[in-house]
């Protein structure tokens, strides 16, 4: 067979694995020629593509990015992007196509099923807010990013007697605010779940360092928004698939608490840099175990699917159960587990 692979969205660490594992086990296994298109779909509507085998991805496990670039492009929003895909697929001589994304990488491929081509999908967001998988690779790694951050931040926060807003990812969903901010021992954990109310946020605040606390750690998810007139946020651009882009509530945030409380807050802007760099070893494991359940998946003939991760094991998944619904984090983790330790 011939394997087209792509890796769409933002970059997040493990991707390089899952091309590795597609390529070795392809190639090694079934004797595949994998052809890698080259910054997500824009490469396929392009027809820019290289030479994927063994030699070509050694040393690339343990790196962060991808080999083969990304972008947010939509093939839906630009004219006469989506025959070019089927005309590129065509030119190429594409048996199958392995698209690694999120929810708009993933959506433009169910599209694309429904119109015949033959598509297997890999879930890919630090987010971790794909439905039907249980995590997503580079979750972890984002999580881990943010906890060695906030435990700096704890001792930099305690030596001014300061408060500190660390803004993490997290568009919709709070995964990596939730988990970070109980592994750092946050004082308060906003996400985008639960729009949060400013004056409760610096009620909490002052009954904290009123026990004597003189030190505090917000952390904050990108797309985490206050109630309805408590603060206003200003609206950024749209990328090709409506969303905003995001970043800098945290500045807001702590604007609004350091006017509210009297406290010294200071801001943290993690962004990329949890996207950036070597993947844990529980990311490089699941990447690869993607990367080869999805080449298998190919020969199998179980196109229109979405590998994923269930009760430990890798299953198969329509494409429509994986994007139809965000994951979003759940009130028991949200509030029995997390909300325990605040304050």
């Amino acid at each position: 067979m011939r394997v087209g692979l792509l890796t769409g969205g933002g970059d997040c660490p493990g991707l390089n694995a899952v091309i590795r594992a597609v390529v070795r086990k392809g190639e090694m296994q079934f004797g595949d020629e994998l052809v890698g298109f080259l910054d997500g779909w824009r490469g396929v509507i392009d027809g820019r593509t290289m030479v994927l085998d063994v030699e070509q991805c050694r040393g690339i496990l343990p790196r962060g990015g991808t080999i083969l670039g990304t972008s947010r492009t939509n093939p839906y929003k630009v004219d006469g992007g989506v025959e070019a895909v089927h005309r590129t697929l065509q030119e190429h001589r594409i048996d199958a196509l392995i698209a690694i994304g999120g929810e708009d990488t993933l959506g433009v491929a169910l599209k694309l099923s429904g119109e015949g081509v033959s598509v297997v999908g890999v879930p890919k967001t630090i987010d971790n807010d794909l439905s039907a998988t249980e995590v997503t690779f580079g979750f972890h790694t984002a999580v881990q990013i943010a906890t060695d951050a906030i435990d700096r931040l704890h001792t930099t926060a305690e030596s001014h007697d300061r408060v500190i807003v660390c803004e993490v990812m997290g568009r919709h969903a709070g995964w990596i605010a939730t988990y970070a901010g109980i592994a750092g021992g946050a004082a308060e954990v906003l996400v985008p779940e639960e729009p949060f109310d400013i004056d409760e946020v610096c009620t909490n605040l002052k009954k904290r360092h009123e026990k004597g606390r003189f030190a505090s750690i917000v952390v904050v998810a990108e797309g985490a928004t206050p109630k309805a007139g408590s603060m206003s946020l200003q609206s950024g651009d749209v990328d090709q698939f409506g969303h905003v882009r995001l970043g800098g509530i945290a500045n807001v945030l702590a604007e609004e608490i350091e006017k509210r409380t009297g406290f010294e807050t200071r801001v943290t802007i993690l962004g990329h840099i949890q996207r950036g760099g070597t993947p844990t070893a529980f990311d490089r494991v699941l990447a690869t175990r993607f990367g080869v359940a999805a080449i298998e998946a190919a020969h199998d003939g179980g196109f229109g699917m979405m590998v994923a991760l269930q009760a430990g094991d890798i299953v198969r998944v329509p494409l429509a159960e994986a994007v139809t619904d965000l994951k979003l984090v759940d009130t028991e983790l949200l509030h029995d587990v997390a909300a325990s330790f605040f304050g």
